[in-house]
């Protein structure tokens, strides 16, 4: 892919996305291959993930032999992330960025929360090979893998709008956007180790969620990661029929596989996971199949986490109505499960849950 350095020339850089994905260890070892001394590879982390600034204004506090370096032909640039357009929710706190990478593909993030508890929401991929049907970036299908520094690019940039617009720190991730985050595991757990890097933007492990529509091999690999993250699975249906209907993935991985990874990442981790249930109005709302659910999770260590359909111009299903939730909730409530029914954020400008889906430009 293409990057910039400071002061905007190109740098082709094969398999890696410039400065934005590297730990500092790396960077150490970058400025000692290039007979710089090694601690100044901390200070290159700290330029390029100092909130408020960016790497162009951060440059002036790095020694001379590294703004040298920068400009030389062997310095790396920061990911390419243009921001192309924002649109403010009518809630006031929900603002979704349509951000450029350097080839000109287009993904979308999420800056969402209250005072105190500001959370980003971050894409993986450009559009998505999972093909969930009620899901937008899923209608669109798989364009490309993002690379590591692309996606800590997307929560450098939600995270300086944050300190601009409500003068506060970015405290959560949720790797919800568009993308399954566990199909291109190697970049995103990468991006999530240079994040909560506490020399860095350091978002605390246990307040970053990885939302997966149950992809076995990567729940495993989360489980044996040595970070705490949180786990988030899309579930949807109690049974492999249903379930394989809206997640057409299950037919690879049916439900029993998705609940022994998942097991195996409670066990491992200690965690209970999260699963997300999206409720389709005559589809999957009903007692029974709250019952059916209620079943088989029952002795899990999880918790149900609610979502009422969000709008996508590509599947003709509605959100329930609030009783039918209430009545599904309740159900699962009086077996004993604990529940949590999401709040429908930024839906007014596609920045819910599932509706996340950029333009495709390719080739820019």
């Amino acid at each position: 892919m293409s990057v910039v350095n400071a002061e905007g020339k190109g740098n082709a850089v094969s398999g890696l996305s410039g400065l934005s994905g590297l730990s500092v260890a790396e960077l150490e070892e970058l400025m000692v291959r290039d007979g710089l001394a090694r601690t100044h590879g901390l200070r290159l982390f700290k330029a390029v993930h100092q909130v408020p600034h960016d790497l162009g204004e951060s440059r002036g506090m790095l020694p001379p032999p590294v703004q040298r370096w920068l400009d030389g032909p062997g310095g790396l640039g920061v990911a390419v992330v243009e921001e192309v357009r924002e649109t403010e929710s009518g809630d006031g706190w929900t603002r979704k960025y349509l951000l450029r990478m350097g080839d000109g593909q287009e993904v979308e993030s999420v800056l969402m929360g209250f005072p105190g508890r500001f959370t980003a929401c971050l894409s993986t991929q450009v559009g998505c090979a999972m093909g969930c049907v009620f899901c937008a970036t899923g209608q669109m299908g798989l364009v490309r893998n993002l690379e590591a520094g692309e996606i800590v690019a997307q929560a450098l940039h939600v995270a300086r709008r944050c300190r601009e617009l409500h003068g506060e720190r970015l405290r959560n991730l949720v790797v919800m956007g568009m993308g399954e985050p566990l199909h291109n595991a190697e970049a995103t757990l990468k991006a999530l180790e240079v994040l909560t890097d506490t020399r860095g933007l350091g978002i605390g492990p246990a307040h970053v969620t990885l939302s997966t529509v149950g992809h076995v091999p990567g729940i495993r690999r989360v489980a044996r990661h040595p970070l705490r993250f949180r786990l988030a699975v899309s579930l949807h249906a109690a049974t492999d029929e249903e379930r394989s209907e809206l997640v057409p993935v299950n037919r690879r991985w049916p439900l029993r596989e998705v609940l022994e990874a998942c097991e195996e990442y409670s066990e491992l981790k200690g965690e209970r996971v999260f699963m997300a249930w999206t409720l389709i109005a005559g589809k999957n709302d009903s007692e029974e199949q709250a019952r059916q659910l209620a079943a088989l999770l029952a002795g899990r260590a999880v918790q149900v986490n609610l979502i009422p359909l969000n709008p996508t111009e590509g599947f003709a299903g509605g959100a329930p109505t609030d009783e039918r939730v209430e009545a599904f909730q309740r159900v699962l409530l009086e077996a004993g499960l604990p529940v949590t029914r999401r709040q429908r954020r930024g839906i007014d400008v596609g920045a819910g849950c599932g509706q996340l889906r950029s333009e495709r430009r390719v080739g820019r």
